[in-house]
């Protein structure tokens, strides 16, 4: 070999040695350069998975409710009186539990505020058909009560006959409640059933009320069950059945039977609402009570509304009755309101009652009311 190519060989083979030397010590740079952009991938997707949980938390306050001021005028007075406002207070954790509480604040007829708490609430969310309510709540058995009561739902400035505080209808129970619903066929059945400490009975001045909110504490030791169930054979329409039965007493009594049935019905075709609903409160016989005999309280009404859309005018009229155990009591009411949406949530009223009952006395006086409220 000549001493040419002997030199080119060798500078041959060091160009090698520093091209394989240099791809060796570029290979640490390249790694450590990769390990950076993974670490900042993974970075991105942390942050981003806690931006998520930041928009959605674990915990969830809502706050709901309603309000309605209004005035009302009959032969005997007029005035603006019909004031009130209940705030919602939601509290919910992830898809398990909802507590939920209504208070209602208005002005009593000697000017003074009061302040009741409607219901409170824990509710334990089992599955997609199943909610376990505990504590205490408004009442399953009928329509009206659980679901048309607030202000800026009810069609009418005032409630039907006999499903207010004292009437025919219970309004709240204290004790515990499965509800849900189901798709069996493709038709909707919902359902409810409670079992609770029950009504107390009182006696006023001989004659017999049931107190229709839910009581803490249960003296007779009896527990009353009940609930509803509701078919909607079309989307259209909704028939309900209710019932309950328990004991209930006047304090320092025996305990008396006492039994709820309620039937009720919703139907919409197009732009026309028509309900109705009739519920019966039975409390048994005791021959040694203050107030011995049977009694017996009945309730029931027929409305049906009509929207004038594009308007925003609404026209509705209700008929009821309410017949409670004392016969010169009994009254009977056909009520006409026009209304006017201001928005989905909130309503303007204009009604007209005209009212039977035992001449003389202020049921019989027919009555005009007017209702401005809103649900927020």
């Amino acid at each position: 070999m000549t001493r040419v190519n002997v030199r080119k060989n060798v500078i041959r083979a060091c160009c090698y040695t520093c091209v394989s030397f240099s791809a060796v010590t570029q290979i640490p740079a390249a790694l450590a350069a990769s390990n950076e952009a993974q670490q900042i991938d993974s970075l991105q997707q942390r942050v981003a998975q806690l931006e998520d949980a930041l928009k959605q938390p674990d915990s969830v306050v809502h706050l709901a409710g309603y309000g309605s001021a209004g005035y009302s005028s009959r032969s005997s007075d007029s005035t603006f009186n019909v004031f009130s406002f209940s705030p919602i207070f939601h509290y919910q954790y992830k898809d398990l539990m909802l507590m939920q509480a209504e208070m209602e604040m208005g002005y009593n007829a000697d000017g003074t505020t009061e302040t009741v708490l409607e219901y409170a609430s824990l509710n334990l969310i089992l599955n997609d058909n199943a909610v376990l309510v505990a504590g205490q709540f408004l009442s399953p058995i009928g329509q009206f009560r659980q679901n048309f009561h607030p202000a800026w739902i009810n069609k009418m400035p005032s409630k039907p006959l006999g499903f207010a505080d004292g009437g025919a209808a219970p309004l709240t129970e204290t004790g515990v409640e499965l509800r849900g619903a189901f798709l069996p066929g493709g038709k909707s059945l919902n359902y409810a059933v409670y079992i609770g400490n029950g009504p107390r009975l009182v006696n006023n001045a001989g004659e017999m009320e049931v107190e229709t909110e839910g009581n803490s504490a249960d003296e007779n030791k009896n527990k009353v069950i009940g609930g509803r169930v509701g078919y909607l054979p079309m989307y259209n329409l909704e028939v309900g059945v209710s019932a309950a039965v328990g004991k209930a007493n006047i304090p320092t009594e025996a305990d008396r039977d006492y039994t709820v049935y309620d039937v009720d019905f919703a139907y919409q075709p197009g732009f026309i609402e028509v309900r109705g609903e009739y519920v019966q409160t039975k409390v048994g016989d005791l021959a040694s009570s203050a107030i011995p005999g049977e009694q017996t309280w009945k309730a029931w009404y027929v409305q049906a509304s009509h929207k004038f859309l594009p308007s925003n005018w609404e026209a509705v009229v209700r008929y009821g009755k309410f017949t409670p155990p004392d016969p010169t009591a009994e009254q009977k009411q056909t009520a006409v309101s026009i209304n006017y949406l201001f928005a989905a949530n909130v309503i303007a009223k204009l009604s007209y009652e005209n009212n039977e009952a035992t001449a003389g006395t202020i049921n019989d006086e027919n009555r005009a009311v007017a209702q401005l409220a809103y649900g927020f």
